[in-house]
């Protein structure tokens, strides 16, 4: 059997300060192999949810990558910084307006969809082989061009003096989807020193795979006609991986996780031995399913495959 017992695709509870590599870097340190990644970079300000494949797991990374991610976020308006975050320095500050509730969901509601976003300046992008965080690091910049990407919710839950005055600890009211809501008991949430006392929103999103928070704090913040910042991010949910689930990084050794066929969220198709067999050797079998496709035999993952309605042709195949 190729997914051993120990099912090695695991959600873990990133804390502060550390960056998804440290937390790859101390994953592979703890389970005995080299072999480990991650399926979406998770910043080092931010907490919640980075999920790991370990093994041989690390084929699913690349179809898990694009999975919807959910989180917490507190925007503090009146002060930005060159990281969009609280890592700072202040390099830009104005007084903030009275603002309605109504004012602020109707701006809120305008990111809500497809859009174009323009990612932070220090971001791990590359343009002409340099890092757009190298270059700004050095005092320079890079004309980072706009990406598509999608918001498919964002909810205001409360607006508050300060980030400091904002509540950090959360509890699920519904399971399917999760629905984190400020509460008395459940989960108490660290988040980065702040940079003073701004007026802060707090956000519920939900958003596609490539959507910075940072810039989207950033754009409400212009949305308002204010700089705005990311005072503090928990990413509550990866895909199928909710907060709720993940370990932490000290009961890594230990962690169960599940197989690699469970991680995959496609339609599923029970194979025949010679399909199987063809799909190893890289053959195109025929079959009459239509787009992305899970292959099993026996109840074993033989293949991730795309089907035209004639024909399956393979993305990725397990031995």
């Amino acid at each position: 059997m190729l997914y051993c017992a120990h099912m090695p695709v695991i959600a873990v509870d990133k804390p502060l300060n550390l960056t998804s590599h440290d937390v790859v870097n101390r994953a592979r340190r703890l389970r005995g192999t080299k072999r480990v990644g991650h399926t979406g970079t998770l910043d080092p300000l931010a907490t919640g949810v980075l999920v790991l494949c370990t093994d041989e797991s690390t084929k699913v990374v690349q179809f898990m990558e694009y999975d919807s991610k959910d989180y917490l976020a507190w925007v503090s308006l009146g002060a930005g910084t060159p990281t969009l975050d609280a890592q700072g320095p202040i390099s830009a500050a104005a007084p903030v307006p009275e603002l309605s509730a109504g004012q602020i969901i109707t701006a809120l509601a305008g990111f809500v969809g497809p859009q174009k976003q323009i990612p932070p300046q220090y971001s791990a992008i590359q343009v002409g082989g340099q890092r757009a965080y190298a270059v700004a690091r050095a005092g320079g910049e890079i004309e980072l061009p706009a990406r598509d990407v999608t918001v498919h919710s964002l909810d205001l839950l409360g607006v508050y003096r300060s980030v400091q005055a904002a509540p950090r600890t959360f509890d699920p009211q519904t399971w399917n989807p999760v629905t984190w809501e400020a509460a008395a008991g459940g989960l108490t949430f660290t988040l980065p020193e702040p940079l003073g006392e701004f007026p802060t929103l707090l956000l519920r999103a939900s958003v596609g795979s490539g959507t910075y928070l940072r810039s989207l704090a950033r754009d409400i913040g212009a949305a308002l006609g204010v700089p705005a910042h990311l005072a503090g991010l928990v990413r509550t949910r990866v895909g199928r991986y909710g907060l709720r689930d993940a370990v932490q990084i000290e009961d890594l050794p230990g962690a169960q996780g599940i197989e690699d066929l469970a991680a995959l969220h496609f339609p599923h198709i029970e194979a025949t031995e010679t399909q199987a067999r063809e799909l190893r050797q890289g053959k195109r079998p025929a079959h009459t399913a239509s787009g992305r496709h899970t292959v099993t035999l026996n109840g074993e993952l033989v293949a991730v495959v795309d089907g035209d309605g004639e024909h399956l042709r393979v993305v990725r195949a397990w031995a």
